[in-house]
């Protein structure tokens, strides 16, 4: 008979407790700690929330991370440039148009093909990026309203970025993670028939956001639960590096698709809402969802123009070429360089440090929107009643896949 082996359990991270902030005797008599994830579906993402409570009120709030590391930046320190572009979708999978856009600006920046792209490749990427903001801003009204519990409101935009989702899908394979813009140019041109249907899709839309309109967002509830709640003062959010929605909402009209002026976006016209308190404070939680309600009509605004030059002078020819630009090997100078973009979260940034002819960077860091976003949580949660906080963590749109990137 073989000799018995016992075994015992080592101890590790797995074993161990959780870290927290507070200690049960950090507590005074009437407070309470409670948990609010990882698993809880308000909190958006894999995140735990250690929350202090004294009654109803919340004293504190922690955010925790670490429950969907995705090693990203480490992952990029090992793969050639261009096989990067399938991890950048993994980050902010509800707009990973956007994410690749970005990434793929900042190498045609160290290569220097910044302004040679074909004005046809440069449109399309607009119109796929914008139609991916729509995509991520459908997501995030429909459930906020299933946060505060509107669940028809989920139902109707879920349905409307279906349409969307068949569209990327008919493009390039894909319903999520796409690679589809390549480091100097795309995967492949629009399938034939992609800008009639896609102005189909536009047609069917217009008066659907009228509708969650006067469903949703002007409805007596909602307002109740979102108007006065969670303000954000524009001097915190600066301080806190907050973007997007987030920064707009709180009356600063920042926006870096007009700002920077990337891609072909100064020659759109499109308007950059902000916060105006309409119906409580400057910066509150109904502010943040308005402010994405009317990006959503400005996105409309720039892919309607996007078909009309796609269909008119820049439409599609039997000698173009997506490809032209696309590197077989990418080789970048020795430098350091940060590059910046308008994502549906706000700025999503990546420093490169790339070493002389390197084939991969030797450092790419990611400045993911969400992060900066969480992390004013505890300033504007403190004081409100918990069933406010799931209110505010909606407001933010965070995705955890960038936060844990």
């Amino acid at each position: 008979m073989a000799n018995r082996i016992e075994y015992t359990p080592q101890s590790n991270h797995h074993t161990q407790a959780e870290p927290t902030k507070y200690k049960p005797e950090d507590l005074k008599a009437e407070e309470v700690l409670i948990n609010i994830g990882p698993q809880h579906p308000a909190t958006h993402g894999i995140l735990r929330l250690e929350v202090i409570t004294e009654g109803e009120l919340v004293v504190d709030v922690v955010p925790h991370l670490g429950y969907l590391h995705r090693c990203f930046e480490k992952h990029a320190e090992s793969l050639p440039y261009n096989q990067i572009i399938p991890y950048v979708d993994r980050m902010d999978y509800l707009a990973a148009m956007n994410s690749e856009h970005a990434f793929a600006m900042g190498v045609e920046r160290m290569l220097g093909l910044t302004g040679q792209l074909s004005p046809r490749v440069e449109y399309i990427r607009v119109l796929v990026a914008e139609l991916n903001r729509l995509a991520s801003h459908f997501l995030a009204i429909g459930t906020y309203g299933v946060d505060l519990g509107a669940v028809t409101a989920f139902l109707w935009l879920m349905r409307d970025r279906e349409h969307i989702l068949q569209l990327f899908e008919w493009l390039c394979g894909a319903r999520m993670l796409y690679n589809y813009i390549w480091i100097g140019g795309l995967y492949y041109d629009l399938p034939v028939g992609f800008e009639e249907r896609c102005r189909e899709l536009i047609g069917y839309l217009k008066p659907k956001l009228i509708e969650i309109d006067h469903f949703l967002v002007e409805n007596k509830i909602f307002i109740a639960r979102t108007a006065n709640v969670g303000v954000l003062p524009l001097d915190l959010a600066i301080n806190y590096g907050v973007s997007g929605p987030m920064l707009r909402a709180s009356g600063l009209r920042l926006d870096l698709r007009r700002v920077d002026g990337y891609s072909v976006y100064p020659e759109l016209e499109f308007e950059i809402p902000i916060g105006e308190g309409k119906m409580g404070q400057v910066g509150d939680c109904w502010d943040r969802t308005w402010v994405r309600m009317q990006e959503c009509r400005a996105s409309v605004k720039i892919i309607e123009q996007c078909l009309d030059r796609l269909t008119s002078d820049l439409k599609r020819t039997a000698d173009f070429d997506p490809q032209k630009l696309v590197p077989r090997k990418v080789r970048t100078p020795a430098q350091d360089l940060y590059v910046r973009a308008e994502n549906p979260r706000g700025e999503l940034g990546f420093f490169f440090r790339a070493t002389e002819r390197g084939i991969r960077p030797f450092r790419c860091k990611a400045r993911a929107p969400s992060f900066s976003n969480l992390s004013v949580l505890p300033e504007i949660a403190r004081g409100h009643l918990l069933s406010d906080l799931i209110a505010i963590v909606g407001s933010m749109d965070i995705v955890l896949g960038e936060i844990d990137r």
